[in-house]
């Protein structure tokens, strides 16, 4: 399209607008082109420029709006009725970073026992650098070695961002970074099992703890806390840290020869119990299923303590008779935790695989009654062996290998559900019909009407 000034002697012109753009323009017949309005086209393209922002501005508008309506659903989404006043859900999931619903489930039970978060959340934040880095908090990198990594600052800050109500969803990935570290059998993106991930946890928490963090002892800092006194504490491994003195407890192991009648007794400290389901119940699935009866936890727990013949494989060497002879055994509990952490054994394995044993075990979300399985059951005090529950660890599926893991908790005396990043409001009817795999009970402190077991 060709744009000339006119001459003196005007051409013979056809006058045309655009059907695409709306633009005018005139043809020329000695130019044999369209001959474009210099002034109509800067007006039209002023126009469309105006058009073009209206346009720019109500798309940034309703991108913002929508912005705003996503933020109020998920501020929404965390409010809850409670005795018909609403109230802030504070309660933050964990983003799965690939097969971690094990340590997932695992962290959000831990962060429900409020004793042993608590102790957590109070230390002090991990030292900050000498020198050009002064004033700049402490990143763990890959390039760093494995004494520039602390699984208690980790889980520190983990346990602080649970409970905040901040955000939804908090990523662990520091933490599972650490966990990699200094925790070789959980590196990669497979499922692992909640149970020896727990075990893990705890027993390096517990060797940190007792070496002492950024140069100060956290024996010391136990010794200080008033909340946890002397008598509380049980030494695995040396010397008492938080992790024993809450969850530490002591077995007495009885082994009786059956041939000279030789008793020999030993004291094993323990962090969790493992309870077999006993064989006659393993059919029973669910909880409505009417074959047979119900499989409840005392069951498992009597036949934990119950005297057991051993068979050929693990005879017993008497040093009586000098020689490897048959044998009874007992297990008594010589001391309580604070925290009793039961663990049902659910996989076992088979020739050639590990299976699950699917069956449903009935479980008291108050007053679980331990007195009967003491060693000594006169010197304790009414109180100090009941338990109620404080959290429930659950495997979903067919295999320790696959599947998923979920939690329920209570806090502030309501139940959740927490499924890696989602938390979600439940009730006790519930939290009684899960499968539980890891209980927590906590002893109780206070004097309570509810019923034992």
């Amino acid at each position: 399209m060709t744009n000339h000034k006119k001459t003196e002697k005007q051409e013979k012109v056809q006058h045309t607008v655009c059907m695409d753009c709306s633009s005018y323009s005139t043809y020329c017949y000695r130019c044999d082109d369209f001959v474009v309005n210099d002034t109509k086209l800067g007006l039209v393209q002023k126009v469309r420029e105006h058009l073009q922002n209206l346009e720019n501005s109500a798309f940034t508008s309703d991108r913002h709006r929508k912005r705003k309506l996503l933020e109020n659903s998920s501020m929404n989404s965390k409010l809850l009725k409670v005795n018909g006043s609403t109230t802030a859900l504070c309660a933050t999931g964990l983003r799965n970073l690939g097969n971690t619903c094990f340590m997932n489930a695992i962290l959000q039970s831990l962060s429900n026992i409020q004793q042993f978060c608590c102790y957590f959340k109070e230390l002090p934040a991990v030292e900050l650098r000498n020198g050009k880095t002064a004033g700049r908090r402490t990143y763990h990198t890959r390039s760093q070695g494995d004494n520039n990594v602390s699984l208690v600052e980790e889980f520190r800050k983990t346990l602080c961002a649970l409970w905040q109500g901040s955000q939804t969803a908090f990523s662990p990935e520091s933490l599972f970074y650490v966990v990699w570290k200094i925790m070789p059998n959980f590196r990669g993106y497979q499922q692992q099992d909640a149970h020896e991930f727990m075990r893990y946890l705890l027993d390096h928490l517990h060797l940190e703890l007792q070496g002492g963090f950024n140069g100060v002892s956290r024996s010391v800092i136990l010794q200080e806390n008033s909340s946890l006194t002397a008598s509380s504490k049980c030494c695995i491994n040396g010397a008492s840290t938080v992790v024993t003195a809450i969850f530490g407890g002591i077995l007495q192991n009885e082994v009786n020869c059956l041939i000279c009648g030789t008793e020999s007794r030993k004291f094993d400290p323990f962090l969790d119990l493992s309870l077999d389901i006993p064989s006659q119940f393993r059919n029973k699935r669910t909880k409505n299923q009417e074959n047979g009866p119900m499989c409840t936890l005392r069951d498992c727990l009597r036949s934990f303590t119950d005297l057991e013949e051993l068979d050929e494989t693990e005879l017993y060497m008497c040093h009586k008779c000098k020689k490897k002879q048959k044998s009874t055994k007992k297990f008594w509990i010589q001391k309580l935790p604070k925290v009793l952490c039961l663990h049902l054994k659910r996989f076992h394995w088979t020739a050639y695989l590990r299976n699950k044993v699917d069956t449903y075990v009935e479980f008291p979300l108050r007053g679980l009654d331990m007195k009967c399985y003491l060693l000594e059951p006169e010197n304790s005090g009414p109180e100090s062996c009941l338990y109620d529950l404080a959290a429930v660890v659950v495997h979903h599926g067919s295999g320790v290998g696959s599947g998923h893991y979920t939690a329920y908790a209570a806090h502030e005396g309501r139940w959740f559900h927490f499924n890696d990043s989602t938390v979600t409001l439940t009730d006790e009817e519930t939290v009684v019909k899960a499968k539980a795999y890891i209980l927590f009970y906590v002893e109780r402190q206070a004097k309570s009407g509810s019923d034992k077991l």
